[in-house]
């Protein structure tokens, strides 16, 4: 398996992956989203690859001396095979290498299922109310 940056071609691929996975939004924010990530730092959204295809994907952004990591998805069928694991490690790693030594996530609480894999590498809970608004255009 291969971990490596995001591509211009895996666009569809990932997409894909946040459809299957219950991660997507509209397609306009996801590419708007995508692309705003892209702008500010491309190394920081990652792709897994087995025998060429993509399988699994991480979107991480550093805000100061926090890193951040959302949208990390991996194809149902691969799911539990280690490539959540090697994409989390990897974009850690990238964190690390700027410096950044404390990483955040949300996690959706309609999606607690997956609480005991962040709890298996290390990640606690933490006790915060996150509240957000759609500003109209």
């Amino acid at each position: 398996m291969l971990i490596r940056p995001f591509r211009l071609g895996d666009y569809s691929a990932i997409t894909s992956i946040w459809q299957q996975t219950g991660l997507d939004q509209s397609g306009t924010e996801s590419l708007n989203d995508l692309a705003q990530q892209l702008a500010w730092d491309s190394d920081l959204v990652m792709v897994a690859e087995k025998d060429g295809r993509v399988v699994g994907v991480v979107v991480g952004t550093i805000d100061g001396a926090r890193a951040y990591f959302y949208r990390l998805a991996v194809l149902p069928e691969m799911q539990g095979s280690g490539i959540g694991r090697e994409l989390v490690s990897a974009i850690e790693k990238r964190f690390k290498q700027r410096g950044v030594n404390n990483v955040l996530i949300m996690v959706n609480q309609a999606n607690p299922e997956v609480l005991p894999f962040y709890l298996s590498l290390g990640y606690e809970v933490q006790k915060f109310v996150t509240l957000s608004k759609k500003l109209s255009s």
